[in-house]
């Protein structure tokens, strides 16, 4: 578990927090194998786990960083004075053999009440394919290939399914000799549902197959799957919105039934199930079609804002199918495959809400997704996931953002059905009063993440190496992760200045652009972002009395660059960055909606420093494959002109770009041998990603280095059209500095 604060000394009160002009937050990775500093939790197996006290003041749990006398022991985070039961104080007699006292942070496993007989349902994963039959043969294509690499990646005793939509739903039997189909028609009407249940079409125990006995089974099925034919397209449109006739892509339908074909068998036939929905294009058949014709020339005529027009969802559909989805405890990705407009403003609640990703991969050619795929099905994950950030009292949290669902009952508690070691959600915070921390109080304040799990554990004869053909292949194990940390409180604003950390940071502030933009449109939230640097630098140039609110003959002192706190001098780059992302850029700049939703669901699970990379790429050159020249340039023309270096590597997270410069001696091997230095960098990259990145490798004279040049963002005046579009950094940096006299006066 990864708590990473933007600033790692707070405010000590709301005067120097609004003052200071820095977010005050932090980015939690709560399924992270190790902490910020790359230290593992003290892991307590369950004959050594037992129940941790809890603070009878603020819940929290007892841990490492709390005072103990004999009888009793002071909260972390309130400072109240708790007794220990019978039961602790015998424990606790004996420090050394409790490890939960060794450190602050552990994971412990925990006892639940057992119902039924000892021979009970014990788990088993579910993984449903559900493919989009009304697709082209590369898209089928793809299909194909990503699940057969998900076959290899699943462990023996997972349970598969096949499903296809579009004007029908097939479900595939594939555990007989011959796959054997059972199709349910979608009715046309809007608010129409399937006229048969699937169960009824097929039982889920035959639809459901172990994937080590049916391995070669699923591969044949896989083989059958074709297009829809054009004559079964023409009979199933005809229907439409407005009278507009509509193609056969019935998704919504197909997903609220697989959704409830699989709910009703939550904690029976499984523990945790995935849903992986494969879409090439618009819903447009039946109940969730989606209108696409509001992507075009229609916003000239109606004179919308189309970047306003085209971020909130047009229907509740797939929202209120989430809700689903989280009531029958099923997780829902959604791999889109298409260059058409499908509306992700629409769909993604169904992917994000449920604890699933959203991907979007623009054509056939190129795509990644076998090797995603893959990617997602061989890392660990955790499900039933449910978690809580306390606070000491003299602050709260004002904000959380992640892909999670609130509790309905409890405050500040949030339900994850599925989360991996890359997921990270982002909180706000403020004093709860205008005094700010509390001086009496002896302690520090005090963050605690309590993080509950499960995650599922082969049985033995599976770590023996044996195959268990059965119900109970896997056991489920239910863990209590529990992180607390103390927060040192700055003394003024030049300690918190010197405490700032960018990177998250830039994380809270990508997490309130997008939050505004969804609200309010892009170019208010380019104003936002940007109102909030020249406040920063305004009251940075404060509080080092250079540049003086109302003295004008100050002001060529003005420092726009925060020469005298290191560690804000990156901010006003990411912020340049940012605001030339397309997260940002406007609709006119030609930046694709669907491509705009993907990166906001992608940025707003991103770790700090992942994120970073993702905005602003990493430009490092070499003297040859092997030899590494500079570790770090800005992102110019001028840098690579300036370093004379033969090869530039750029790693922007969802992208690697290898570049040889014209210059480059013909000698060096083109392109990098798979044993050289820089082809172990860009391998070492790939295993470390949450997503496959696309590598490029470009050589000038030969390739278009148009994908390399559109990393360049620093140039000036690049296309001369001003703020929105070419605006290099030198002249944002003059831009800013004119807007902050401006402030100031």
């Amino acid at each position: 578990m990864a708590i990473r604060l933007t600033v790692s000394k707070c405010p000590a009160d709301p005067k120097v927090q609004e003052g200071s002009g820095i977010p005050w937050g932090a980015a939690v990775t709560p399924f992270a194998a190790h902490d910020e500093k790359g230290i593992a939790p003290v892991v307590l197996p369950l004959e050594k786990s037992h129940a941790l006290p809890r603070c009878d003041t603020c819940w929290a749990y007892f841990s490492s960083l709390c005072e103990t006398e004999q009888y009793s022991w002071r909260c972390a985070l309130c400072d109240s004075v708790n007794s220990f039961s019978e039961a602790d104080i015998v424990r606790y007699s004996s420090p050394q053999n409790c490890p939960e006292l060794s450190s602050s942070f552990i994971d412990l496993e925990i006892k639940e009440e057992k119902h039924g007989s000892e021979n009970e349902f014990q788990g088993q994963p579910v993984f449903v394919a559900a493919v989009d039959l009304s697709a082209s043969e590369e898209f089928l294509e793809l299909i194909k290939s990503a699940l057969l690499a998900a076959l290899e990646a699943l462990e023996p005793g997972v349970l598969f399914g096949l499903a296809t939509f579009s004007h029908k739903i097939g479900l595939y039997d594939v555990q007989g000799p011959v796959p054997v189909v059972k199709s349910v028609f979608i009715p046309p009407e809007l608010d129409g549902h399937v006229p048969v249940e699937l169960e009824d079409a097929m039982p889920l125990r035959s639809f459901l197959a172990p994937i080590e006995k049916n391995k070669e089974n699923i591969a044949a099925a896989l083989e059958t799957l074709k297009p829809t034919s054009s004559w079964e397209r023409t009979t199933a449109a005809g229907q439409g919105i407005e009278g507009v006739t509509m193609g056969g892509r019935g998704f919504g339908v197909a997903m609220d039934a697989i959704l409830n074909y699989l709910g009703a068998e939550q904690g029976v036939t499984f523990a945790l199930a995935r849903v992986f929905a494969f879409l090439s294009g618009p819903p447009d058949y039946g109940a969730g079609q989606l209108d696409t014709r509001r992507y075009g020339e229609q916003y000239a005529s109606k004179g919308e804002d189309a970047d306003k027009a085209l971020l909130p969802e047009q229907t509740s559909f797939y929202k209120d199918l989430a809700g689903v989805a989280v009531q029958a405890g099923v997780c829902v990705d959604i791999f889109a495959v298409t260059d058409e407009y499908t509306d992700l403003a629409s769909l993604k609640f169904l992917s994000i809400d449920s604890g699933g990703s959203l991907f979007l991969y623009a054509n056939t050619d190129d795509s990644t997704l076998p090797q995603d795929l893959y990617r997602m099905l061989s890392r660990p994950y955790a499900f039933g996931c449910v978690y809580k950030l306390r606070t000491s009292p003299d602050l709260k949290i004002s904000q959380s953002y992640g892909h999670f669902f609130p509790d309905p009952q409890y405050e500040n508690v949030q339900h994850i059905i599925c989360c991996d070691a890359f997921a990270t959600y982002a909180y706000d915070f403020e004093f709860v009063n205008s005094s700010g921390f509390d001086r009496a109080r002896d302690g520090l304040p005090a963050l605690q993440m309590a993080f509950q799990y499960t995650v599922m554990t082969p049985s033995e004869s599976q770590r023996q190496g044996g195959i268990q053909i059965g119900r109970n292949c896997f056991t489920l194990q239910r863990r209590l992760r529990i992180r607390t940390v103390q927060i040192e409180v700055s003394r003024n604003m030049g300690e918190l200045y010197e405490s700032t950390n960018s990177e998250v940071v830039l994380s809270i502030l990508t997490h309130k652009i997008i939050q505004a933009s969804l609200e309010e449109g892009i170019k208010e939230a380019r104003a936002l972002l940007h109102d909030w640097l020249i406040i920063l630098v305004a009251q940075y140039n404060e509080f080092c009395k250079l540049a003086r609110f109302g003295q004008s003959s100050t002001m060529n002192k003005l420092d726009v660059t925060f020469s005298h706190y290191p560690k804000l001098q990156a901010l006003p780059r990411l912020v340049f960055a940012l605001m030339r992302n397309p997260l940002l850029r406007p609709h006119e700049e030609g930046v694709h909606p669907d491509y705009r939703i993907y990166l906001q669901c992608l940025f707003s699970a991103l770790e700090p420093g992942s994120l970073l990379r993702a905005i602003y790429p990493v430009l490092s050159s070499y003297s040859s494959p092997d030899k590494q020249a500079f570790p770090r340039h800005s992102l110019s023309r001028t840098a690579l002109i300036t370093s004379k270096c033969p090869i530039f590597f750029l790693d922007a997270f969802t992208v690697l770009i290898v570049y040889y410069t014209s210059t480059a001696d013909p000698a060096l091997p083109f392109p990098p041998p798979q044993n050289c230095m820089l082809r172990s960098t860009i391998n070492k990259l790939k295993l470390e990603r949450s997503i496959t990145p696309k590598l490029i490798i470009i050589r000038e004279g030969h390739d278009s280095k148009e994908p390399f040049d559109n990393y360049l963002i620093e140039e000036q005046d690049i296309d001369g059209s001003g703020l929105g579009n070419g605006m290099g950094f030198v002249s944002f940096l003059e831009h800013v500095s004119r807007n902050v006299k401006d402030y100031m006066r």
